[in-house]
């Protein structure tokens, strides 16, 4: 038994879920979400709960089974307070800002980087090295922050790029100099 998958979800209050023909609806008071699940694992509202269940023990119904939950779980939690990233963006001369609906990145390319802000994804910046991404679909919200990052990921001399607010980066010797036997 998959001791993910057993586990029931409790659904919150304001939070409502609707089942039609192997999809699966929640809504929060941040966004509403939908997911499609395989129609080998079944999925049940019990008395303020869901319950996902397999049709049996096969392979792929068990890998399946508390994977299912598992997103399920995410998107209850995201309705209800949603997930986000930090990013700090560590360099001379390096920040962020925000222009309307844009992210702009100083990164020390000869360009500004633009990043549009993607639907149901908001991006905010705090002072100027920090910039949140926050959202109601865990999925979307560590793509777009991995896109971010991506730009100008941390290197390990001197520690200049972006980085996850809680990344620790190993940081590397510079070369040895020279007279040194």
């Amino acid at each position: 038994m998959s001791r993910i998958g057993i586990k029931p979800i409790s659904i919150p209050e304001g939070v409502t879920v609707g089942l039609k023909d192997g999809l699966i609806t929640v809504k929060g008071k941040n966004s509403e979400l939908t997911y499609t699940f395989h129609p080998n694992i079944k999925v049940e509202i019990q008395d303020k709960s869901i319950v996902v269940s397999r049709k049996n023990d096969n392979k792929l119904n068990r890998s399946l089974h508390g994977l299912t939950r598992s997103l399920i779980f995410n998107m209850v939690e995201g309705v209800t307070n949603g997930f986000k990233k930090v990013l700090e963006v560590n360099g001379v001369g390096y920040r962020a800002q925000k222009q309307g609906k844009e992210l702009v990145l100083n990164l020390g390319y000869s360009h500004q980087v633009k990043i549009p802000e993607v639907e149901g994804i908001t991006l905010s910046v705090e002072g100027n090295n920090k910039v949140i991404v926050s959202g109601a679909d865990k999925q979307k919200v560590g793509q777009v922050a991995a896109e971010i990052r991506e730009k100008r990921p941390p290197e390990p001399y001197k520690g200049k790029g972006i980085k996850y607010e809680n990344e620790h980066i190993r940081r590397k010797e510079g070369k040895a100099g020279k007279g040194k036997k």
